[in-house]
């Protein structure tokens, strides 16, 4: 396709170019009742989510922790206020406002990126810079797009000040939230682009050279890692290996539609 050559072209590499064979209730002063008589709660429990088995195995850990268990029963706009509410870690206080992700809510295809940059943080959308129209163009490589059957999402949720790695606390801090986004859009195969996501889902810390071309996987979901297009832009060579990824995954996909998994 011309139109998918000039994409590929504008990403530097020609090789891209591909010919066609996605309370606890209390006691209030009142008039003398029985004593069996119950007290109303002070307010509805919220209703459970469904988490998959994996992000509950991610949980399991932190079963303590009542802010990670609320997360995990949120609907997409109790989630996403509670991100634009979140003051969990430092993040917050520089920002202007927290970028919760993008894309079609019921996509197969989840990429999971670092963190929000100057532009995002000022749109509130991820991959809106220089880095965002070079993800636009890989997708298009592999017959994809933002705003259909893909969703967008960041380890943290809160531009990093100067656009530093997001440090393992602050990663931890939002990881309830990516988990849950996770869980609600239960996409068929997740993109991993940079080491940060790679921290944040699969909480590997080997090198993304050990880790490309590996069988890869959160839960029963199966995970393609790849470079950051940020880095991408820094190292254009690259590229190559990145497009090698993006083949792999479109693959990797065919084959799950072909053979799906039985629920």
């Amino acid at each position: 396709m011309r139109k998918q050559a000039a994409i590929l072209q504008e990403m530097g590499y020609t090789l891209w170019q591909l010919r066609q064979s996605t309370p606890e209730h209390g006691e209030q002063p009142q008039p003398p009742v029985p004593a069996e008589k119950p007290s109303m709660p002070e307010s509805p429990a919220p209703k459970a989510g469904i988490l998959d088995s994996a992000a509950k195995s991610a949980l399991s850990g932190t079963a303590s922790d009542r802010r990670a268990e609320t997360i995990a029963t949120l609907d997409w706009a109790a989630l996403t206020e509670a991100i634009q509410e979140c003051h969990a870690c430092g993040l917050c206080a520089r920002r202007r406002q927290a970028v919760p992700g993008i894309g079609d809510r019921t996509a197969d295809w989840l990429f999971v990126g670092e963190g929000p940059g100057a532009e995002e943080d000022a749109k509130g959308e991820p991959f809106v810079g220089q880095a965002g129209k070079l993800l636009d163009n890989m997708l298009a490589a592999i017959g994809l797009r933002r705003d259909h059957n893909v969703y967008i999402a960041n380890a943290v949720k809160c531009r990093p000040e100067g656009n530093r790695t997001p440090s393992a606390e602050e990663m931890a801090a939002c990881r309830p939230f990516l988990l849950r986004q996770i869980a609600l859009v239960a996409p068929k195969l997740i993109v991993l682009l940079g080491k940060s996501s790679v921290h944040s889902v699969l909480k590997d810390d080997r090198s993304l050279s050990a880790l490309r071309k590996k069988p890869l996987s959160f839960g029963a979901i199966p995970v393609v890692v790849t470079y950051h297009p940020a880095y991408l832009l820094r190292n254009l060579p690259e590229k190559a290996k990145t497009w090698e990824d993006l083949c792999r995954a479109r693959e990797i996909f065919r084959e799950s539609e072909a053979h799906p998994l039985l629920e």
